[in-house]
């Protein structure tokens, strides 16, 4: 099947798997291929700060895993094949990793925004998230300056605010703060340094 294709032809999400390949942009919908926008430099920048220090907090405190993009995350009842900016799986929910996609929500979900983006992440991500059990969820828009947490509260997600230093506190990964301010720095951070001002090297 041809890249070219993918306007005219709907296929499961094993065909999707198959034809999708890393240097492919696109999510499965209900069928359909979504194809979206290489990221910009702060929209990189970002994710990487995010990328490195979840990673490294988690294998220091040897909590599970933590993936970029492009891996993708399947939820079956909601026939979505999404590709989180990062994610992270608790150790007790990695067998339901595969080669190529995490089968189930993962226990926390970042999304950085993007202007293309903006509309999924906000509308389309956040409800398909709530409702395919993802334990909390980030949404990171530097073009808005502006970040936002959502936590699982039974079947529902529930924002939850920075306090009055700017730090927030996460759900899903004992013990881990973050300060909203370097997730909307330009450029972010460097990892150690935040590591060090989180006390864990």
């Amino acid at each position: 099947m041809k890249k070219r294709d993918i306007a005219v032809t709907r296929m499961s999400y094993k065909e999707f798997l198959a034809w999708c390949d890393e240097d492919t942009l696109a999510e499965w919908v209900d069928g359909e291929v979504v194809m979206y926008s290489p990221a910009s430099r702060r929209h990189q920048e970002v994710q990487k700060f995010i990328l490195g220090l979840l990673d490294a907090y988690v294998r220091i405190h040897d909590l599970g895993l933590v993936l970029g993009a492009p891996f993708q995350m399947y939820l079956e009842p909601l026939k979505r094949g999404r590709e989180p900016d990062v994610l992270f799986v608790r150790k007790e929910n990695l067998g339901r990793l595969r080669e190529t996609y995490l089968e189930g929500p993962a226990d926390l979900v970042v999304e950085v925004v993007s202007r293309e983006s903006r509309l999924r992440d906000y509308g389309e991500k956040l409800a398909e998230y709530e409702l395919g059990g993802v334990g909390e969820y980030w949404i990171v828009d530097p073009e808005r300056n502006e970040v936002r947490f959502f936590q699982r509260k039974g079947d529902r997600f529930i924002p939850i605010f920075p306090d009055e230093r700017g730090v927030y506190r996460a759900a899903v990964i004992p013990g881990l703060w973050i300060k909203a301010g370097w997730l909307l720095a330009d450029p972010p951070p460097s990892v150690l340094d935040a590591l060090r001002e989180l006390g864990v090297i």
